[in-house]
């Protein structure tokens, strides 16, 4: 499939508010297996040319690729509404749909709009179902959420975000990120001013790559199911399942 909608990372390796001497390019060193890059896709929430959210989530993209991770940013702008005529078949519907398949673990951030999350960002996470021809997009990967704000710092956005990873079977970080007054924290090449927020993206970025590495060789047996197992008639097998054996056994 040809990808059309993945934004390019300006100057991917150019991070002039980090020092890299406080930062593993390895900080999930002996959590699991390294067979492969970490595979993260970010979803902003606003398309005006200087959109604070974007901005925030290719800085995110930067930090996950200078610790060895693979990056995708999607650009929602031709999303059709969700449950308009074809929208299953519309080609940034099916391939917003691909980079969640592909993804390992996701970066959400939104600005905060009267109080909660874009209509923009909100859009994206809809048309990701549950289940897509027997296979779940979202559940069991990891998630980031972060947000951005004109004015005060709030948390809004970020506690509806946890709320939506939660509904979407993901793996929700502690760590999050909440920009206050995102006008005054971007320089004119939108790029992050140093500051305790900045500091506080490094933080989040890490957990998540931390997290990914220690959660994915484990994401099918965490979201396993009773419920699932029985509605599909699917009994344990008692010579593979552990808890199994160790019941037999008393």
């Amino acid at each position: 499939m040809t990808f059309a909608r993945l934004r390019p990372l300006p100057d991917p390796d150019h991070l002039p508010a980090l020092d890299k001497a406080y930062l593993s390019a390895d900080p999930a060193r002996d959590l699991g297996p390294h067979d492969h890059s970490p595979r993260i896709l970010l979803l902003y929430g606003s398309l005006r040319e200087r959109s604070y959210s974007r901005f925030c989530v290719e800085e995110a993209a930067r930090l996950l690729q200078w610790m060895g991770c693979e990056t995708r940013i999607f650009d929602p702008s031709d999303l059709p509404l969700p449950g308009s005529p074809g929208d299953d078949d519309h080609p940034a519907v099916r391939e917003l749909r691909e980079h969640a398949l592909w993804s390992e673990g996701m970066v959400w951030c939104s600005p905060e709009r009267h109080g909660q999350v874009s209509g923009l960002l909100k859009l994206q996470i809809d048309h990701l179902p549950l289940s897509m021809g027997g296979v779940r997009p979202t559940q069991g990967r990891t998630l980031a959420v972060m947000q951005v704000s004109g004015g005060s710092q709030s948390f809004n956005a970020v506690n509806t975000l946890r709320l939506l990873g939660r509904w979407m079977r993901m793996v929700t970080i502690p760590n999050q990120s909440s920009v206050a007054k995102a006008f005054q924290e971007f320089d004119e090449a939108g790029r992050m001013k140093p500051s305790a927020y900045y500091e506080r993206l490094v933080d989040v970025m890490e957990e998540l790559v931390r997290f990914t590495i220690l959660v994915r060789p484990h994401s099918t047996q965490l979201v396993d199911r009773y419920s699932e197992r029985k509605a599909a008639g699917i009994p344990i097998d008692a010579a593979a399942d552990l808890s199994s054996i160790a019941i037999a056994a008393r």
